[in-house]
């Protein structure tokens, strides 16, 4: 059993600090690998590095393999679309980034309850059936950040969905801001087919804390942390793709081996840990970015996230974290220079608290 699809929003950079420098060698060779071992999948979006992303696929898969090699699924950024013709601006915008003449997939990316709203104001579905009926895009739907019963109404809405992707890992199962398994059972009895993103919610159930991961490898000797998460997400009957962003070879070889089905004594280490996991996470942040674009301080809140994390766990190590904040403050700014818009919690997919998260960013790190 393999489900694993390339995700292109996570891509291996030539300069760490810039998120569009890919480095396209060896992305080339991830591609082949991946293409190699059977995968055909690759996931983009119009917003994923400012444009990058579609461009490097272009350029690593679509210039280089004939098309009947690989399907591309790409989404549109419905809450930027000022009217119905723009939508349709933009998706020409996108086959030409790509380099195709139709996505064999293509969603309306991170509908909530406002995005939805601007989405049937400016009747993106109709948007979506034209586009198919075109033969332009050979299967549509959406991407999805919010609750089961907005997802419901959605699906009731427009039956006309063919997939829903949404986030699902063994960590957010069961969580009462993500609600995974509730959401992936409005899917199922819609009879709709899921796509999976954030299995390994963003890198960070790729490495545990040492009783979480002696407690996996106990059962299963060898076996990575990301090949536990890959095979929960896979192991669901109505999952099509689970989507990885991989930016090493050994990712590659890792996520695309044949994944046996998990049995009950997996599944309750699993849950024990993410128990384990849970109490030792202080920001729940996946790193997505899609906060960035919306800060008008232009703080680096994934990064300054990500050293808080290391802080909580290593508190005795934090005067490493300090020197690297201190870097980040010079060149971009400082967590404390958040003045508290909220722009960024309107797009976070995890509903964090940012503003008050960056409070207490400052205050690990500023004093």
């Amino acid at each position: 059993m393999n489900k694993t699809g390339f995700g292109f929003l996570r891509l291996p950079r030539r300069q760490p600090d810039e998120e569009n420098s890919v480095d396209e060698p060896l992305l080339n060779a991830l591609a082949d690998s991946f293409l190699l071992h059977g995968g055909n999948y690759f996931d983009t979006a119009y917003i994923y590095l400012g444009g990058a992303s579609e461009e490097a696929l272009r350029k690593c898969v679509v210039e280089r393999y004939p098309r009947t090699a690989f399907r591309i699924a790409d989404k549109l950024p419905g809450w930027e679309m000022t009217s119905h013709e723009q939508c349709f601006a933009c998706f020409s915008e996108q086959l030409t980034r790509c380099g195709v003449t139709y996505f064999d997939v293509y969603l309306l990316h991170g509908l909530n309850e406002e995005n939805y709203a601007i989405c049937e104001k400016q009747d993106e579905f109709a948007f979506l059936r034209q586009i198919k009926a075109e033969g332009r895009a050979r299967k549509i739907g959406f991407s999805y950040h919010d609750g089961p019963e907005l997802l419901d109404r959605i699906l009731t809405e427009h039956p006309e969905t063919d997939y829903v992707q949404l986030q699902i890992n063994y960590l957010d199962w069961d969580s009462a801001a993500i609600q995974s398994a509730k959401c992936y059972e409005i899917a199922v009895r819609h009879g709709k087919k899921v796509i999976v993103m954030e299995p390994v919610k963003g890198g960070s159930l790729a490495t545990l804390p040492e009783q979480a991961e002696t407690m996996l490898q106990t059962l299963r000797p060898g076996e990575s942390p990301a090949s536990w998460a890959i095979r929960f997400a896979a192991n669901l009957d109505a999952v099509e793709i689970v989507l990885s962003g991989m930016n090493t070879m050994s990712q590659i070889e890792d996520n695309m081996r044949d994944f046996p089905p998990l049995n009950q004594e997996e599944y309750a280490a699993l849950a024990g840990a993410a128990e384990i996991i849970r109490s030792r996470i202080a920001v729940s942040c996946t790193g997505c970015g899609y906060c960035l674009s919306h800060c008008p301080g232009h703080i680096p809140i994934p990064r300054y996230f990500a050293l808080y994390n290391d802080y909580a766990r290593n508190p005795e190590e934090g005067w490493k974290m300090e020197n690297i904040y201190a870097g980040l403050a010079k060149k971009y700014a400082k967590a404390s220079q958040c003045i508290g818009c909220g722009e960024c919690e309107k797009h976070c997919p995890q509903g964090l608290p940012v503003p008050a998260l960056l409070k207490d960013v400052a205050k690990a790190f500023e004093n």
